[in-house]
């Protein structure tokens, strides 16, 4: 599944019918599973779930933005706003529970890191009460490297885009 920089948000939900169809349902994964595969920890783990998981090809992460969220009591009080590199690793933790799911990683000792994030583009603030929906598509992989294109939706509305790429990593011992 690849888009283009020109396709709707419903473009996004034809390639889940059409995997669907191919691989069978996609799959849910849920809060305990993000913090099995992923090590982040509040105040930094940015996604609360995921949805349509389809092995080596995509994942729509969901954060469901609080006013309680730390950032906000620094990130312009009187106008909260959640910061855009927070949406950016957002995406990439979205990226990175797909990939240990997608490699069945054992976790154990292993940190996935980001290795680069290229045209990254803001079109619009997420604020307190926000549902942000994340579809993240796997561009291309081989062994433990994996390239993402990553998008970030209120609604219909596109808030943010991004390609990424992230690696398996042994942690140091």
């Amino acid at each position: 599944m690849t888009t283009t920089m020109d396709e709707e948000p419903g473009d996004v939900a034809d390639d889940v019918v059409e995997n669907a169809l191919e691989n069978g349902p996609p799959i849910s994964v849920d809060y305990a599973e993000i913090l099995k595969r992923i090590p982040h920890r509040y105040p930094f783990l940015l996604i609360d779930r995921g949805e349509n998981w389809v092995k080596n090809k995509s994942m729509v992460g969901v954060k469901n933005v609080s006013f309680n969220e730390p950032f906000f009591a620094g990130h312009f009080p009187e106008n909260p706003v959640m910061p855009g590199v927070l949406l950016i690793e957002a995406m990439g933790q979205t990226g990175a529970v797909l990939m240990s799911k997608s490699l069945d990683a054992d976790v154990e000792g292993k940190t996935i890191f980001f290795m680069s994030v290229d045209g990254v583009r803001f079109r619009s603030p997420v604020r307190p009460g926000d549902v942000v929906r994340m579809p993240v598509e796997v561009v291309r992989h081989r062994g433990d490297v994996f390239k993402f294109r990553g998008e970030a939706y209120v609604g219909d509305k596109i808030v943010c885009e991004a390609e990424f790429a992230a690696m398996v990593v042994e942690s140091p011992k």
